[in-house]
């Protein structure tokens, strides 16, 4: 008897001991065949673009796939409101503004010219309106309508304007108003403009519900509203996004498209015609599609595997991808792809929910090409050691038995 208690003491010292179960194991878990090509065509512009300036780029990645002059500074026109749009869907999202709040218009904004929709002082239209207005038809009133609504002034949203450029990375740009008329000093460039487009574009999806509209009408009908960007209506995939033309910005374009699991982001900058800067658009985006594919690895939130668990009320414990994660590809480039799992085998209690437990890498042989950490689906608690203690006992008085 005295034999049994101190094996089955030993027993319990045993699963109690992590350096037991601590040790990282890599799994090789699936290959298959898959095209890649991370280096983009840049510096060259072979496809003949009649613009001053061009970039197309994923949107899933943000890689450059085609650059010509991307960071020359020009003027932007009205394609400075995908930042005037980018802020009022962080204040939307964020809590701060509703799609149902009304917003009023000063004499500031209803004098503003250019593209509007005649806005009255007298007159308040929601932030759904407004954004409605803003994105099909260019209107220079409500954008500045809703500035002053989320800054208290023009002035104050443009520094709004200024620091999020920063933080995003666009060097190229100093945005001196909120809705793109020509204005001294007031430029970005064509690869700031796809860094702005895609962070509107992943961050806020339920954008694309105002810039994908072709027709519609505010005021009951009696405003009609045709989108600017005529490739919504003639372009296959086309999920938008901003047009904008003055007389010395000429024609620009941030177009973007979604096809087969790819989407893409082509800007166009200083192009002589309305009609060349959507032939450039369209040159992009056909070059991308007919080139490239996405090939996504991690699905973020997919459950992965099953950990076991030591300590907790739970025995097993499910993980899952954090992120999503793929990279572009081109296509009939055939190679081997292998993801490896970096994996404690047992986890003690407590675990919170998304704490990190491991990480899966992504190789092309021993090229990798990323990692995306694996997380806990669920909270496990701890037990104490004496119901733990209870635990193992009743675990090995079954095991004994059999």
């Amino acid at each position: 008897m005295k034999r049994k208690i101190c094996f089955c003491l030993l027993f319990i010292c045993f699963l109690f001991s992590k350096s037991c179960f601590a040790t990282y194991v890599t799994i090789p878990t699936w290959s298959e065949s898959a095209v890649v090509e991370t280096t983009g065509e840049v510096g060259e512009n072979f496809l003949e673009l009649n613009c001053e300036s061009a970039i197309l780029i994923s949107q899933d990645t943000g890689e450059v796939l085609y650059d010509h002059n991307s960071h020359e500074q020009l003027r932007p026109a009205s394609v400075t409101k995908i930042m005037t749009i980018l802020l009022i869907m962080e204040e939307i999202d964020s809590g701060r503004l509703s799609y149902e709040d009304k917003v009023s218009c000063s004499e500031e904004a209803s004098s503003m010219g250019g593209s509007q929709i005649w806005l009255d002082t007298s007159e308040e239209l929601t932030v759904d309106e407004m954004l409605k207005a803003i994105c099909v038809v260019s209107a220079n009133d409500c954008t500045v309508a809703m500035a002053e609504r989320i800054a208290g002034s023009e002035e104050s949203f443009v520094d709004r304007m200024n620091q999020r450029a920063k933080e995003l990375g666009m060097n190229d740009t100093v945005f001196k108003n909120c809705h793109g008329i020509d204005e001294d000093g007031h430029v970005t460039s064509s690869y700031d403009i796809s860094l702005m487009s895609r962070e509107l574009l992943n961050n806020h999806p339920n954008i694309t519900k105002y810039t994908t509209i072709w027709m519609d009408s505010l005021r009951d009908g009696k405003s009609e509203l045709v989108n600017t960007n005529k490739l919504i209506r003639n372009y296959q995939g086309a999920t938008g996004l901003k047009t904008g033309s003055t007389s010395l910005a000429l024609f620009n374009l941030s177009a973007s498209a979604t096809r087969d699991n790819l989407s893409l982001i082509a800007v166009v900058m200083r192009a002589p015609t309305t009609k060349d800067r959507f032939s450039c658009a369209k040159k992009l985006l056909d070059y991308g599609f007919s080139t490239y594919q996405y090939k996504e690895f991690s699905k973020k939130d997919e459950k992965v595997m099953e950990v076991n668990v030591g300590k907790g009320d739970k025995d097993k414990l499910s993980v899952k991808f954090s992120d999503s994660f793929g990279t572009m590809c081109k296509k009939n480039e055939d190679f081997e792809l292998v993801q490896e799992i970096v994996i404690e085998k047992m986890v003690d209690a407590p675990i919170k929910e998304n704490q990190v437990l491991g990480k899966v890498i992504f190789k092309n042989g021993e090229n990798v090409l990323g990692e995306v950490n694996l997380v806990s689906c669920e909270n496990v608690e701890k037990i104490s050691f004496i119901t733990q203690t209870k635990k193992i006992l009743q675990k090995w008085f079954y095991l004994f038995r059999t």
